[in-house]
């Protein structure tokens, strides 16, 4: 099993789809390699790409306003990733082609992580995660298994952004729930 750092050069090497000739930099992910919280976005945006860290910008900003408030924790003690690691272009979906070449990324950061709890935010991270159709408006709001550990569905920061204070609160409850799932989750070596 590779290590996040050799998977880290993989990826930033990597040419396998599409999304490689337009990308600025690599988005790997960010935080703690030791963390027991790890959050799944989509994939990265413009300022993401630039500056070649997940969810900095509007998003990130509230993202970790969220983390600090919700979780009592701070940005760095989380892992933080997606699952595509270059910017998908005009910030559409990851087509399946580009998921597929890049799903050894994320299973390997999983794998290297080994977290207790992870948190999917939007449509596409808990679709591609959980592999179902089903939309997060109908799968947040509770935790699902997830080999050893349980993942939280929840809402994307930026459609929290466009969406409101209701979205927001929706978003905060998940955090709860992520933050509950934590405590009840075995440690690492239990």
């Amino acid at each position: 099993m590779s290590t996040l750092a050799e998977l880290e050069r993989e990826a930033r090497a990597c040419l396998a789809c599409p999304l490689a000739a337009g990308r600025t930099t690599v988005v790997f992910g960010t935080g703690s390699p030791s963390a027991e919280l790890m959050f799944v976005g989509e994939g990265p945006g413009r300022e993401e790409d630039l500056a070649g860290v997940p969810f900095v910008g509007r998003s990130g900003r509230l993202l970790d306003q969220l983390i600090v408030e919700e979780l009592a924790m701070e940005r760095g003690a989380c892992y933080i990733a997606n699952v595509v690691k270059c910017r998908p272009p005009n910030n559409r979906d990851p087509e399946p082609g580009e998921v597929a070449a890049c799903r050894h990324f994320l299973e390997g950061q999983l794998a290297q992580i080994q977290p207790r709890v992870v948190v999917t935010l939007g449509n596409f991270a808990a679709r591609s995660l959980l592999r179902t159709n089903e939309g997060v408006t109908r799968l947040r709001g509770r935790a699902y298994p997830f080999g050893a550990a349980v993942l939280v569905p929840t809402f994307h920061p930026a459609f929290a952004l466009r969406g409101g204070g209701m979205v927001v609160a929706q978003m905060r409850a998940d955090l709860v729930r992520a933050k509950q799932a934590l405590a009840a989750a075995p440690a690492a070596g239990s």
